[in-house]
């Protein structure tokens, strides 16, 4: 079917800016790449505040115009699309990848000069999809935009989602599903497993990457005596700031493959994800994670045990001497678990309103997380339970072991002599009142699928967009699940 096509002027007045550096990589690292034709390509949601912030005006678009251009049907001046290689161990096995079902457009310059991706998830068949079809489907497309956003609202690293476009036809995963694009937005799309690729190809490609890695994300280490050394400690601290992150607002990724661990520190792929309920650590959520790899609890582990398979692709640059280059690469990932411990204190440390330091912190955030794992008492809600002056409200609140903990806690905060209100003040702005609850997810994602009613869509979005902000319209957001050991995710490919 033709789909209306947009003018250069009507491409000009949306502002992209398309270089695409990647594309001058080595090409063993990529492959030219075109979106498939799509039957009738209909805008379902766009993020305008993102697009705002890109410097990206897609409102100049009619909508008929904006649904084929992020459906891949009618290719901004500039952009040059492509399919990235990379490899990956999936679930610890090695696996040869690449993007089997996503075009990068290139790279977009924003107002402030940064370089962003602009990548089409669902777009098709590539050299890489050995034997898939390519494409996506509606709900597990919206769920992306929902969390990466939610994530983002939250100050967590992450890819972004600038649209979702319905492609009119179907996928079929078991049973027919809407079909669906959506446009990403990422620093990079580097991934350890892009390094796994190319240290299996050979020297020159390697260093390629690893220069161009450097010169995108770290560029003052482009100089130093010792670049790839830097480089990999700052990945690995990144990586060490981001899940501590995660694990401070109960997040569970789900499918911490390499291929799924971004250079730049970012969070990517909303596959399996979910958000924790009832605290513990041993909580999976995913329906392919049999053995509990990616629990919650595991994260910090296989963040660590993901470097490592990165430290093995960059020995040749760490030094000429592989003894030498080992030692170093040890002396990194050993110190990730204190690394991470930092991060992670650092964080309960504002989520219990402490400002200062003192040696037996660790030891009551410890008991606190005991009794909660004890009781199954609901994680943010807890937190957020506890920013306020008085003692919480609450049946579970009246346990002789949480009135124990809080009047230690107590005592914690009265040796910092800060007014309780400034206190409790600064608790709200670190614990969300609300989070992507796995059942108002799912209702959002259903009502979208099966009637075609976005309502609860647009709802859910506006409560997380302010995740700190506590209002009564917006209680059903902060009610966890009667039950939710039960839930499972899917990854949706």
């Amino acid at each position: 079917m033709a789909h209306p096509t947009a003018s250069v002027a009507d491409h000009d007045a949306v502002g992209w800016r398309f270089d695409n550096t990647y594309a001058r990589l080595p090409e063993a690292l990529h492959t030219p790449a075109n979106p498939t034709a799509v039957r009738e390509p209909k805008l379902a949601i766009r993020n305008e505040r993102l697009a705002e912030e890109l410097g990206l005006n897609l409102g100049s678009m009619p909508p008929a115009f904006a649904a084929a251009v992020l459906a891949g049907q009618d290719l901004p001046g500039g952009s040059l699309p492509i399919a990235q290689a990379y490899a990956g161990h999936q679930f610890g096995g090695f696996t040869m990848l690449g993007d089997g079902r996503a075009i990068l457009l290139g790279e977009h310059r924003t107002p402030s000069g940064q370089l962003v991706d602009i990548q089409f998830k669902g777009a098709g068949r590539t050299r890489f999809s050995r034997g898939g079809d390519g494409r996506a489907a509606l709900g597990p497309m919206l769920r992306e935009y929902v969390i990466s956003e939610a994530m983002a609202a939250l100050g967590i690293p992450t890819t972004r989602s600038l649209a979702v476009v319905t492609t009119g036809e179907p996928v079929y995963r078991g049973t027919a599903l809407r079909g669906a694009v959506l446009t990403r937005v990422a620093a990079s799309h580097i991934r350890v497993g892009t390094f796994e690729y190319a240290a299996r190809r050979d020297g020159p490609t390697l260093r390629a990457l690893a220069d161009y890695a450097i010169d995108r994300h770290d560029p003052e280490l482009a100089t130093a005596p010792q670049k790839y050394r830097e480089f990999f400690r700052a990945v690995a601290d990144r990586q060490a700031a981001l899940v501590a992150r995660w694990q401070l607002v109960g997040f569970i990724h789900g499918v911490m493959n390499t291929d799924n661990m971004a250079i730049s520190g970012e969070t990517i792929d909303y596959g399996p994800c979910a958000f924790m309920n009832a605290y513990d650590p041993a909580t999976v959520f995913s329906s392919i994670d049999h053995g509990g790899r990616y629990a919650y609890g595991n994260q910090p582990n296989i963040a660590q045990w993901n470097l490592a398979r990165l430290a093995e692709t960059l020995l040749p640059l760490l030094d000429a001497d592989s003894e030498k280059a080992i030692a170093f690469a040890m002396e990194v990932l050993e110190a990730f678990p204190t690394v991470f411990g930092q991060h992670w204190l650092a964080g309960m440390r504002q989520k219990l309103g402490l400002q200062t330091e003192e040696v037996g912190d660790a030891e009551l955030i410890q008991a606190l997380l005991s009794w909660m794992r004890q009781t199954r008492a609901d994680f943010t809600n807890t937190f957020r339970d506890l920013s306020s002056d008085e003692m919480p409200a609450g049946e579970q609140y009246n346990d002789e072991r949480f009135q124990s903990w809080h009047a230690q806690w107590k005592d914690r905060l009265g040796r910092e002599g800060r007014p309780a209100g400034s206190v409790a003040e600064r608790m709200r702005s670190v614990n969300p009142a609300v989070i992507p609850r796995n059942h108002r997810v799912e209702e959002a994602l259903s009502a979208a699928e099966e009637r075609d009613d976005l309502t609860a869509l647009h709802r859910l979005l506006a409560a997380l967009a302010a995740p700190f902000e506590a209002r009564p319209d917006r209680e059903g957001y902060q009610t966890a699940p009667p039950d939710d050991g039960r839930y499972r995710t899917f990854c949706g490919t």
